[in-house]
């Protein structure tokens, strides 16, 4: 088993199953006749967030409003949560200790998948909002301050990133743990203080899990409660536009460029020149703050790029233009949800799996519970490559064709008529370089 699950790559442009330039031309005129059809044919709005959408059983909202089934699933979350913690303190702290691949590949990729199945589950599992409940407490001293918006989940999504992506040790033991304990500390000390607003607006694994359950085929008919059956883009429009929304989405798709970048071999050697001339730090802490440099400019030209794209359309006011990037913030989470599954789908299969078998030994004592052993991991993605690349490009050019239907029928929305093509020009540009560079650096960076 390998040593950390950091190095996402999975090889340069030589592993595709077809040439770079091929992935680059397809994707790039997959999005432009995209464009080019819904710009044509598609002349009103037809995503409408109060759609009924098909009623499922009533037993379906009963299982999921259940308080008996949510508290096992929150307690499950709570007894797993134990089960890692035990394994991160007093099991082997080397390689074969399971709290990195839990961290990074169960936590943070599968809840993607799980978010974009089901719904916001984080919401059910958090074990932080469980301890919460526990304490027995409602309400905070204060009220959430509107302003403040998603920006402390922003910070929060900052500091995971940061972590696997650009601190000195992204792999340490010591440092997941600290990062951890100043999470739990942080979320619920704002609770206390803001009550259970904070979690919504400051959790970033809430947000997170919030955001990407947009693009989930259940939702809940908001006239009659029921969980019901319909099309996401039906729902993607319905994340709340509040500040700091669009730093949210510059985050999570910027940093995930960034990993693969950092991947590349100029990006290391580059990084192992200059390392050095960074004072009083070191090459490690030298490192450390080159990556976070390339880090943060890609989270700031992300973020930049749709701002600017967004507010590039004539007729209408200066508050408009303004309101413009966060109503149209919710086009990014296909683009951002389509290139984490292209970017960690292999990681989220094969590392998952050998970080169960690795909690099946938790203290690395020759365990095998469950029957598992590291025998029993099967590395199908990586043993079918033509397979794997094609999903990967799959999922880029599929998340970036939804985002831009989605934004095209939120454009006929907020953009006056007279403006609606031209509009979306800036937008459309944007669109295009995000797959350009997108691919590029997935597969040639």
């Amino acid at each position: 088993m390998t040593e950390t699950v950091l190095a996402h790559g999975m090889g340069g442009s030589t592993d595709l199953p077809l040439p770079l330039a091929y992935a680059l031309i397809g994707g790039v005129w997959a999005l432009i006749i995209t464009f080019a059809v819904v710009a044509v044919a598609w002349r009103t709005p037809r995503f409408d967030p109060a759609k009924p959408g098909r009623n499922l059983p009533r037993w379906v909202t009963t299982a999921v409003d259940s308080p008996i089934i949510r508290r096992v699933l929150a307690a499950g979350a709570m007894i797993a949560t134990a089960w890692v913690t035990v394994a991160a303190i007093w099991g082997p702290q080397n390689g074969d200790n399971p709290l990195r691949g839990a961290f990074y590949v169960l936590l943070w990729v599968g809840l993607v998948a799980v978010s974009v199945l089901i719904g916001p589950i984080w919401r059910v599992i958090s074990p932080v909002r469980t301890l919460w409940r526990l304490a027995g407490t409602r309400r905070g001293a204060r009220r959430y301050p509107t302003g403040l918006g998603y920006w402390p989940a922003v910070l929060g999504l900052f500091a995971f990133v940061w972590l696997e992506l650009a601190s000195p040790d992204p792999g340490s033991l010591t440092a997941i743990k600290v990062w951890i304990g100043c999470y739990a500390l942080a979320m619920l000390v704002g609770a206390a203080v803001f009550g259970s607003t904070w979690f919504a607006r400051a959790d970033p694994f809430e947000v997170y899990s919030v955001a990407v359950s947009r693009l989930a085929p259940f939702r809940r008919n908001r006239g009659t409660g029921r969980v019901v059956m319909g099309n996401p883009l039906d729902h993607l429009p319905t994340m709340p536009v509040r500040p700091g929304i669009v730093a949210v989405m510059a985050v999570l798709l910027g940093s995930t460029a960034f990993d693969s970048f950092s991947q590349s071999k100029a990006f290391r050697n580059f990084v192992d020149r200059n390392a050095g001339a960074v004072p009083f730090l070191g090459d490690a802490g030298g490192g450390s703050v080159l990556r976070t440099a390339g880090l943060l400019l890609f989270v700031v030209v992300v973020g930049v790029s749709f701002t600017v794209a967004a507010r590039a359309t004539g007729g209408v006011t200066a508050a408009q233009r303004r309101e413009l990037p966060g109503r149209l913030a919710h086009c990014l989470i296909p683009i951002v949800v389509g290139y984490i599954f292209a970017h960690y789908l292999s990681y989220l299969v094969e590392r998952g799996q050998e970080t169960i078998v690795r909690l099946a030994d938790p203290l690395g004592r020759g365990w095998h519970l469950l029957g598992l052993d590291s025998g029993d991991v099967v590395y199908f993605l990586s043993a079918n490559p033509t397979l794997l690349w094609t999903i990967k490009v799959a999922c880029v050019v599929i998340g970036h064709v939804v985002a831009v239907i989605a934004a095209h029928d939120q454009a006929l929305r907020v953009i006056p008529v007279g403006h609606q093509l031209s509009g979306q020009l800036a937008m459309m540009l944007v669109m295009v370089a995000y797959t350009l560079t997108g691919l590029y650096l997935l597969f040639g960076g």
